[in-house]
C-alpha cells in the first residue's frame, strides 16, 4: 500500500513575502481597474464620450503595467540564486492560503501566473510553479460591500409597471429621463407579451444584476425574468435623446441579440462588480452556450478570458484526436493561418518575409493587432487573442503543414522533442470567409443570401468609417460570416485611421494618352485612397455589382468618404446600436417616397 508524504511545513519567509508583493500587485490593479469601471458613469451622466473612450483603451493596459511593475520589484528585491525551485513551491502555497475568502481569486490566480510567467524560464509552467488549473473556487461568494450582486424584485405583490421603474431608479443616474413612465409602459408591454399567458408561479420574480453596464454612448440594464423553472433573459438600453434626455431605448428578449450585444467583436464593458465570478455566472445564465472564457474578456477581464480559453483548448487538444490543417480561403501575404477543425478557432502566425506588393514588417503587423485590441470594435472586427511561447503536440501536425510553418515563418517555429513551440501567435474565432459564402451563395443561385452578405458587408464598413477606421484591404476575403450572419473584418494589417487617409477623386485624363495609360498619370502619394476604383476589385460578379449599386453605392464615392473623415475631425462621436434598429421605441420605417429621396 503506497503511502503519500505529508507536505513539510512552510518556512521560507522569502516566500511569502513574493506572495504577499504579487497579491499587493494585484489588488492595486484591481483597485484602479474598478476605479475606471465607476467612473463610466460619471462619463455617461454628462455624456463625456470622448473621456470614456480614452479611459477605456487605457484600462486595457492596466494589467500589463502592473504585472511589468511586480516583476521589476521582484527582480529589484531578491537575488536569482535566492529564488530556488524550493522557494517558488512554496510561494504558490503561501499565495493560495492568501487567497481564502478572497473576492476575486480567478484573477488573482492568473495576475501570480502573469508575473512568474515573466520571471521563470518556460519550462516551470506546470502545476507545481503556477495555477495551470484553479486552485480556488469561485462558488458561492458573496460581496463586503453594500451593493448586491443582483436585486430582486417582485412584479405580482408591487405590480409590473411599479417594478419596473423602481430597477430603474435604482440605479440613480443623476440625469432627468425624457418621460420615465412613457418608457417603462413601453417596457411592460413587451414583457407581458414575452410572459404571455404563463400561469404565475409562486417563485415570479425579476433579477437585475446591481451595476449597469457601459459601453459607447448606452448603458444597459442587465437582468432575468423568472417563473417555475422558465429563466426569460432581457436587457434595456438607456441611450440619450436629441434634447441630452436620458430614454429607454427597447428590451431585448431574444437570446441571440442579446449573445451578439456581449459579441467578440465588440468593445469591453465598464462595469463595475466586486465579484466577476458571480457576474459571469449571472450572464451564463442568459447565454448558457457563450464560453466563460468571452464573457469575462467582454467584461474586461481579457488576461483571465485568455487563461480560461487555453485552458479550454487544453482540454479540447485532450479530448479530440484530429489534426491541424491549413485554413480554407485565400492563402494571405502576411499570415499563414491553420486550424483545428473540431475547434470553432484558427491560428494566425505572421510570416518572417511578404512577398510584393506588401510593405510592412512583424512589429508594425503587430502594432496593427494591438490598435485593434484598444479601438472600438463596433461589431465588425474580431477580438483576437495573443499569446507566446505556445506548445503544441507534434503528433497533431501533418508534416506539409509543419514543413509549411518552418518555410514561412522560421524565426518563431521550433521543435522541442514531441512538441511544436511557437514563439508568438494570434488566435482568433472562425468565421466562413466572404469571397467563400458568395461564391457558394451563387453557385446555389441563392439571390437572397447575396444580397444579405452584401448589405452587411457594406454595413461592416459603415460602423469601421463611424469609428474612424478604414480597412485598407476591402477584398471579401478579409472579411467573415458569423453564425449569426453578421459580416465581421478580420484582417488587420493594412487598416490605417479614416483621419490619416486622403480620399481623393479620380482626376479626369488630359489626353488620349493618359487615358490608354496603365499607370496612373497624377501623382498618388502613401495615404491617398481613390473611392472610385474599389469597384475594379469588388463588383466583377453581375448579382453582386447589382446589390451593392442598390445598397452602398456610396461607398464608391469619394464625397462619402471625405464628409465622414470630416465628421470624425469635428468631433463626432456615431451611435452604435447593437440590435436592430426596428427595434427601437422611437423606430419609424422610412415611407416609400423617404426611402426614394
Amino acid at each position: 500500500m503506497s503511502q503519500t508524504a505529508f507536505p513539510k511545513l512552510l518556512r521560507s519567509q522569502i516566500a511569502f513575502d513574493i506572495a504577499r508583493s504579487i497579491l499587493d500587485g494585484f489588488e492595486k490593479h484591481y483597485r484602479l481597474f474598478r476605479i475606471a469601471s465607476q467612473d463610466a458613469k460619471r462619463y455617461f451622466e454628462s455624456s463625456d464620450w470622448k473621456t470614456a473612450q480614452g479611459k477605456a483603451r487605457d484600462r486595457i493596459a492596466f494589467y500589463d503595467k502592473r504585472v511589468q511593475e511586480c516583476v521589476h520589484a521582484l527582480e529589484d528585491e531578491y537575488a536569482q540564486e535566492e529564488l530556488t525551485d524550493e522557494v517558488w513551491r512554496e510561494v504558490k502555497l503561501h499565495y493560495i492560503g492568501l487567497l481564502i475568502n478572497h473576492k476575486q481569486p480567478e484573477l488573482a490566480e492568473t495576475f501570480f501566473n502573469s508575473v512568474c510567467c515573466n520571471i521563470l524560464h518556460r519550462t516551470y509552467f506546470h502545476n507545481d510553479f503556477i495555477f495551470v488549473r484553479p486552485a480556488v473556487s469561485t462558488e458561492y461568494i458573496e460581496p463586503d460591500g453594500p451593493l448586491p450582486i443582483y436585486r430582486v424584485y417582485y412584479p405580482a405583490k408591487d405590480g409590473l409597471h411599479y417594478t419596473l421603474k423602481r430597477i430603474v431608479t435604482n440605479f440613480q443616474l443623476n440625469t432627468p429621463f425624457a418621460d420615465l413612465d412613457r418608457d417603462v409602459s413601453l417596457v411592460e408591454a413587451r414583457m407581458r407579451a414575452m410572459f404571455g399567458s404563463d400561469l404565475l408561479e409562486p417563485n415570479h420574480q425579476i433579477q437585475v444584476l446591481s451595476s449597469l453596464f457601459y459601453r459607447n454612448k448606452g448603458a444597459y440594464i442587465v437582468g432575468k425574468g423568472i417563473n417555475g423553472n422558465r429563466v426569460y433573459p432581457f436587457v434595456v438600453p438607456i441611450l440619450y435623446n436629441r434634447k441630452r434626455e436620458l430614454v429607454l431605448d427597447t428590451v431585448l428578449f431574444d437570446p441571440t441579440l442579446i449573445t451578439v450585444l456581449f459579441s467578440f467583436t465588440r468593445a469591453y464593458f465598464m462595469v463595475d462588480m466586486e465579484v466577476p465570478s458571480a457576474y459571469v455566472q449571472f450572464l451564463r445564465s442568459l447565454m448558457p452556450y457563450k464560453p466563460r472564457s468571452e464573457i469575462y474578456t467582454i467584461l474586461g477581464l481579457q488576461k483571465l478570458g485568455k487563461a480560461a480559453f487555453y485552458r479550454d483548448f487544453l482540454h479540447h487538444l485532450k479530448y479530440s484526436s484530429d489534426c491541424f490543417e491549413s485554413a480554407p480561403g485565400i492563402r494571405g501575404l502576411v499570415m499563414v493561418v491553420f486550424a483545428l477543425p473540431s475547434f470553432p478557432y484558427v491560428f494566425k502566425v505572421i510570416k518572417d518575409y511578404f512577398p510584393p506588393p506588401k510593405d510592412t514588417t512583424r512589429e508594425l503587423v503587430k502594432e496593427k493587432y494591438l490598435l485593434v485590441k484598444n479601438h472600438d470594435r463596433v461589431g465588425r472586427m474580431a477580438d483576437t487573442l495573443e499569446y507566446s511561447s505556445v506548445a503544441f503536440p507534434r503528433a497533431r501536425f501533418s508534416d506539409e503543414l509543419l514543413a509549411d510553418l518552418k518555410q514561412v515563418a522560421p524565426s518563431i517555429i521550433e521543435e522541442e522533442g514531441d512538441e511544436i513551440i511557437i514563439r508568438h501567435l494570434y488566435i482568433e474565432r472562425r468565421m466562413i470567409p466572404l469571397n467563400m459564402w458568395l461564391s457558394e451563395a451563387d453557385r446555389r443561385g441563392d439571390h437572397a443570401a447575396i444580397e444579405h452578405a452584401i448589405v452587411e458587408y457594406g454595413n461592416a464598413i459603415k460602423d469601421l468609417v463611424g469609428v474612424n477606421i478604414f480597412p485598407g484591404d476591402m477584398l471579401y476575403k478579409n472579411f467573415g460570416v458569423t453564425k449569426h450572419g453578421r459580416v465581421v473584418f478580420y484582417d488587420y494589417d493594412e487598416i490605417e485611421y479614416i483621419t490619416d487617409c486622403n480620399f481623393r477623386a479620380i482626376p479626369a485624363p488630359r489626353n488620349e494618352e493618359d487615358e490608354m495609360a496603365s499607370e496612373p498619370w497624377y501623382p498618388v502619394a502613401k495615404n491617398d485612397v481613390f473611392p472610385e476604383q474599389f469597384g475594379t476589385f469588388l463588383l466583377g460578379n453581375p448579382e453582386v455589382r447589382k446589390y451593392f449599386l442598390k445598397h452602398h453605392a456610396d461607398l464608391l464615392t469619394p464625397q462619402y468618404w471625405q464628409q465622414a473623415k470630416q465628421r470624425i475631425l469635428d468631433g463626432h462621436i456615431e451611435d452604435v446600436f447593437p440590435y436592430p434598429q426596428e427595434l427601437r421605441f422611437s423606430y419609424k420605417p422610412l415611407t416609400p417616397a423617404a426611402q426614394a429621396a
